[in-house]
């Protein structure tokens, strides 16, 4: 388990500001299971989702990155939970998924000029004997907001996603890429590019704002 506890290049589990936050939620509570649940709520409702903004860096993709804002999307909000598991003595991991009928991606979806959602990331972190699935990346807000059930976590079974987006299709699940103790950053960069080439400049760019590229592409709010 060695390697789901171990600090990397993009989930850097030593950071000094990844590793207060983790200890600061976690302060008096002694159970792993306790503390996963603490991890995964707060990261869930810290960070509003967004994915219209995104830092494809190689500063940018670092755990430690979303610490400096109020917002990210499902990969920084999964890699900060797992980076933070791991501070607690929690082994994680990342997983990777390609996903039809994504939650909170309506407007986003005309840009990308379909409804699968590329290299959609989330956590897996060691609990009671077993690998539990995690998404924190939907705030109960923006779930409210949208109509569509929060993801609640019970420390025992995967809270892995909304079976329905907020238009009543049903999520789909098209392509899993496995498990990493890292981000692959080179095989998501690579995947992004192959599945909408059409943007490949400005995933080229590192960060990527959608809303501008909606009013270079004269698509209306």
């Amino acid at each position: 388990m060695q390697e789901f506890l171990s600090a990397y290049r993009y989930i850097n589990s030593d950071h000094p500001k990844v590793i207060s936050y983790a200890k600061k939620i976690c302060t008096g509570i002694d159970s792993p299971v306790e503390k996963a649940i603490a991890l995964y709520y707060r990261i869930r409702d810290d960070f509003r989702y967004n994915p219209y903004k995104l830092n494809f860096t190689e500063e940018g993709i670092q755990s430690s990155n979303l610490l400096e804002r109020n917002y990210g999307y499902c990969v920084e909000k999964a890699s900060l939970l797992v980076a933070t598991a791991r501070v607690v003595g929690i082994p994680a991991r990342m997983g990777f998924a390609n996903v039809k009928n994504h939650i909170g991606t309506s407007h986003l979806e005309e840009i990308l000029e379909t409804d699968v959602f590329v290299f959609h990331g989330y956590a897996e972190l060691f609990l009671k004997g077993k690998w539990v699935k995690l998404t924190p990346a939907f705030n109960k807000s923006l779930c409210n907001y949208l109509g569509v059930p929060v993801l609640e976590f019970d420390g025992e079974n995967d809270a892995f996603f909304q079976q329905y987006d907020q238009s009543g299709k049903q999520l789909e699940f098209l392509h899993f890429y496995g498990t990493f103790e890292d981000i692959p950053f080179n095989l998501m960069l690579t995947e992004l590019r192959s599945a909408y080439p059409h943007l490949s400049k400005y995933f080229i760019k590192g960060v990527v704002d959608f809303q501008e590229i909606r009013n270079e592409l004269g698509i209306a709010s």
